[in-house]
């Protein structure tokens, strides 16, 4: 039995709900912010998450990190050395989506050269009548960025997660999770940071199985 500790940078504009989001993740569903509170620097969310069918549980260090550019320069000190990413957007909110391009640029760029395992988490999906920014965009940014792509409302612990095909190409599949149904599908809002642990699980079993190699 392994226990691994990971950075995960949580990131995106003010207001698309970054905080709610990690609130959520860590009080399994319990707490949810309804007055917003402007994130000042970083606020830390630390949260054991077990990896399936191994054992094995990876402790992320959600770093909550300020969107305002006010806070831009603390923030590099802040993401030294990350090791997973959550990039979150507003579906009503084309700028923040686009910002996402700014927010990974500066996240990788604390490790370049190295691989970081990243997801894009679109929120507010229960406000369907002011969308503006559709799945199959977010998907395909995220695609081409190699991110795994969700997306969720905090408020109504609603998830839909796409699952993306990178090697085989295949179409998009949607599922959609109320909060209404049952108990399993309800811990799925905690998906993309059940995802991120994995990911970096896996990289930690692939470096340890060069190292053994070597050995």
């Amino acid at each position: 039995m392994v226990k691994l500790a990971a950075k995960c940078i949580l990131a995106g504009d003010p207001t698309v709900g970054k905080t709610a989001l990690a609130q959520l993740f860590r009080s399994d569903g319990a707490h949810f912010q309804k007055n917003y509170t402007l994130t000042t620097g970083v606020d830390l969310v630390v949260k054991t998450v077990p990896v399936p069918d191994t054992g094995d549980s990876v402790e992320l260090f959600i770093f909550d990190s300020a969107g305002k550019e006010l806070f831009s320069e603390m923030l590099d000190k802040l993401w030294e050395s990350p090791n997973v990413l959550c990039l979150v957007y507003d579906v009503t909110n084309e700028q923040s989506f686009t910002n996402c391009s700014k927010w990974l640029e500066k996240a990788r760029s604390q490790i370049p050269g190295t691989t970081l395992p990243g997801v894009l988490v679109g929120n507010k999906t229960d406000l369907a009548g002011r969308r503006v920014v559709d799945v199959a965009q977010a998907q395909a940014w995220a695609l081409g960025q190699g991110l795994e792509c969700f997306e969720t409302s905090v408020l109504h612990r609603v998830l839909v997660v796409v699952h993306v095909a990178l090697s085989c190409g295949s179409s998009m599949v949607v599922h959609r999770l109320s909060s209404r149904s049952t108990a399993k599908e309800m811990e799925n809002y905690e998906a993309p940071f059940h995802y991120l642990a994995k990911q970096f699980h896996h990289l930690y079993r692939e470096k340890l199985e060069v190292f053994q190699a070597l050995v």
